[in-house]
């Protein structure tokens, strides 16, 4: 999707362009149009991807531990010693499967590359290898050194431009961007429906199952409960986020700063295909399916050698 007067650049682009004035004011026609995020690809998108960081590593950590514990609490303590046996093989499936598609999801979502931009591409030579029109802008990240395609904002803890970035997630210890969003709401969508699934075992299991020993299991069953009580209030606020700003086709970063409206949006029922890889089917709800639909960028970018361009605005053609 190209964006025709959409100029998306972050904060840091409004630094250090005082000593530029001429440039800027011949920015202002209405000719000068960015580069679209098609003519820029990830050369990361086919490897692995895992972000460095403390925080969200620990948080990544975390998010597996409270759902082993659920599982724990859900077989061990309400199903297992349950004397119905169709109530422990229905709720046990069922639970057991959610909450794998739930940690695959989450597996997917932190170890998907985002859609990041290559770093240290912002050359002469590689803008004039993308053989861009007379009067087009390019837009150069301060912090990485790359060509920013439209609607590509920069992550401090990723330390990479990321294309659609939504926002940076430490419980998946990566940002949401273009090719991982679907995997995050499914992250949110499956811990939601564990949640509620626990709550409701747990409330059933204090109505019908009293037995001499139950307050020994009492303060997990309690601990579960709350667990899931949290969980599926912030998870259903994220999921409904993440479905309103696909089908809105705007970020939370770009509502943040002010910069909807300022591209062409395509229709909701597209932006859906788009973000969860095709026409509507069962593979929407599955973690373990790619986006088919987007075009796969090349493993290797051969980038052109040279000197990193000084300024953050290059008009084209380049003087």
């Amino acid at each position: 999707m190209k964006s025709p007067v959409h100029r998306c650049r972050d904060v840091d682009h409004g630094r250090g362009q005082a000593g530029d004035g001429a440039g800027l004011n011949s920015l202002q026609s209405e000719q000068r149009i960015p580069i679209s995020k098609d003519v820029i690809t990830s050369s990361s998108a086919s490897a692995m991807w895992f972000i460095k960081d403390a925080c969200g590593i620990v948080c990544g950590v975390i998010t597996w531990l409270l759902v082993l514990y659920a599982e724990f609490v859900v077989l061990f303590v309400m199903l297992l010693p349950s004397k119905n046996l169709t109530y422990s093989i229905v709720n046990g499936t069922l639970f057991n499967t959610l909450a794998f598609l739930a940690l695959a999801s989450h597996l997917r979502a932190m170890c998907t590359d985002p859609g990041a931009v290559p770093k240290g591409n912002a050359t002469k030579e590689y803008i004039e290898s993308l053989q861009l029109k007379p009067g087009q802008v390019v837009y150069k990240c301060p912090k990485c050194c790359s060509i920013k395609p439209d609607r590509a904002h920069h992550c401090s803890v990723c330390k990479r431009c990321i294309r659609k970035m939504d926002h940076h997630c430490p419980w998946v210890n990566n940002c949401v961007g273009e090719n991982n969003q679907k995997y995050f709401v499914l992250f949110t969508m499956y811990i939601a429906l564990i949640s509620l699934h626990s709550l409701v075992m747990v409330v059933f299991h204090f109505l019908y199952c009293f037995e001499d020993d139950w307050t020994t299991t009492v303060i997990l069953l309690i601990l579960l409960c709350f667990e899931g009580l949290l969980f599926l209030i912030f998870t259903s606020v994220m999921f409904g986020t993440q479905v309103h700003s696909i089908c809105t086709d705007e970020t939370g970063i770009e509502r943040l700063k002010g910069e909807t409206g300022k591209w062409g949006k395509i229709p909701c029922w597209e932006a859906m295909r788009m973000a969860f890889g095709g026409p509507f089917s069962l593979s929407w709800c599955s973690p373990f399916t790619g986006l088919s639909c987007r075009k796969t960028p090349p493993e290797h970018v051969i980038i052109p050698q040279g000197e990193i361009i000084k300024e953050d605005i290059i008009e084209i053609p380049l003087n």
